[in-house]
């Protein structure tokens, strides 16, 4: 039995530091019409996306007027999306006094991005994040130390016209075909070993590093971390119906046969 100092008050928490993964929202623009636009059309049609996951604002590369944000405006925005902004980043003197008015913490600068394949081929242009150019785009950042691991979510029925899945957090293995308007979504990779007809979105989070792999190359839409191509621009023909993979190289959409 563990007796207790009768001058001391029993412990009620304790202060522990912690390394945890954050979803980034890096501004590109302070213009909160074009934001909200943005965020819209990236996140209306996939409200499973975030699950009230806290978030970075990162305003250092923000083009505009300096004090246009709102940020009590900005954290309710997000909330429509389950992103819960937690703390601002790269603002100056004025905006850092702004966010904390706001009840945001001041996150650090310092990130560290999981390392990247070097590139061995050309790479392919593809269409650039969706419209406006100027809006908010999403990272996914490590503060500290390794993110933990994720299992891997395996989908071993072919999914259907409506159809969604999602691997939070990890990457997404199908075994079957993912039809014209069905829809996977991964953090991570994208596996299909069977036709991919409908919309595959890698990274969703921000993962740089994801790829889209498929026996059967014939997607209606692919994203990787943001960036992504429609059927509107076809793929390359030694691509297009073959085994393939799709990777980014900067902000660009690299294709690749695999033999």
């Amino acid at each position: 039995m563990v007796s207790r100092s009768k001058d001391r008050a029993p412990e009620v928490f304790e202060l522990r530091s912690a390394s945890m993964t954050l979803v980034v929202v890096a501004l590109q623009t302070t213009d909160m019409a074009a934001i909200e636009r943005e965020l819209t059309a990236r996140f209306a049609g996939t409200p499973d996306m975030f699950n009230h996951d806290p978030v970075v604002i990162d305003v250092s590369q923000a083009e505009g007027d300096p004090l246009a944000i709102d940020y009590a405006q900005l954290a309710a925005l997000l909330r429509r999306f389950n992103m819960v902004a937690a703390a601002v980043r790269g603002g100056s003197p004025k905006q850092m006094a702004a966010a904390l008015a706001a009840g945001l913490g001041e996150a650090p600068e310092a990130v560290v991005h999981a390392p990247r394949a070097a590139a061995p081929s050309a790479p392919d242009a593809a269409t650039p994040a969706a419209p406006p150019a100027e809006a908010a785009s999403a990272d996914a950042a490590v503060a500290g130390a390794p993110v933990e691991h994720v299992a891997t979510m395996i989908i071993d029925k072919p999914l259907r016209s409506g159809q969604q899945v999602y691997a939070r957090g990890g990457d997404l293995v199908v075994m079957a075909a993912v039809n014209f308007g069905a829809e996977v979504i991964a953090d991570g990779s994208i596996h299909v070993y069977a036709p991919l007809r409908g919309k595959a979105i890698a990274g969703a989070r921000g993962n740089t590093a994801a790829r889209i792999f498929s026996t059967c190359m014939e997607p209606e839409l692919i994203s990787i971390a943001g960036t992504y191509r429609t059927t509107e621009h076809p793929l390359p023909a030694e691509v297009i119906g073959q085994p393939a993979q799709i990777r980014l190289d900067g902000e660009r959409l690299v294709y690749e046969p695999l033999t």
